[in-house]
């Protein structure tokens, strides 16, 4: 088991990171909004959850232990690999899936690409005494955020590795370009939801 990954940040991609361990680079498959926090050259420590299957051995990082757990306890549930959950993950901070589980938020985890409406019903079923009550303040973390005149790609580039169109990710982009403020650092993971939602209800 490989619990974490530390050391310099040597590429970035669409979807994965790539760390140079001594010498040696490591790939992680990350969410966007982990992604849009680091910068090659940098030194970096994600916790990681390693993923094995008979032909593949993938490597995922996490912002923090608790999406890690979060991450984990989605796979329990019937239908939820570690690549949708890793898609809810980007949807959906962790307390916000916590939240959408206790309170049968069906709309909420449908907004997920990949979750229709029974996927929902099953995710709640399964999971709802397993993933956690959610905090009344909420966990405090504080989400990826860029420069205004880069959030664009960010959530662009976000779109079309969920497996989103450039078409379909750029309409998406314009549309919810209002929220973004040209003076303030974006929000990477709040555009992203409401991009994903934009493109939900089209």
């Amino acid at each position: 088991m490989i619990a974490s990954v530390r050391g310099t940040i040597a590429a970035l991609s669409l979807t994965s990171v790539v760390i140079d361990v001594g010498g040696v680079g490591i790939e992680l498959q990350c969410a966007p909004a982990t992604l849009a926090a680091l910068r090659v050259g940098s030194v970096a420590a994600l916790p990681t959850s390693l993923v094995v299957r008979e032909d593949s051995l993938t490597l995922f990082g996490f912002a923090d232990e608790d999406e890690r757990a979060v991450f984990a306890l989605l796979q329990t549930a019937s239908g939820v690999g570690p690549k949708l959950a890793q898609t809810m993950l980007a949807v959906h901070r962790p307390e916000a899936l916590r939240r959408a589980v206790a309170t049968d938020d069906f709309a909420t985890l449908t907004a997920v690409p990949g979750v229709g409406r029974k996927g929902a019903q099953r995710i709640v079923l399964e999971l709802k005494d397993r993933l956690g009550a959610p905090s009344v303040a909420g966990s405090g973390q504080q989400l990826a955020s860029v420069r205004p005149s880069e959030w664009r790609a960010h959530v662009r580039d976000a779109l079309v590795g969920l497996g989103w169109s450039v078409r379909e990710a750029d309409s998406a982009v314009e549309a919810v370009a209002e929220m973004a403020s040209p003076d303030e650092p974006a929000d990477i993971a709040v555009l992203l939801r409401a991009a994903l939602q934009t493109l939900s209800k089209a």
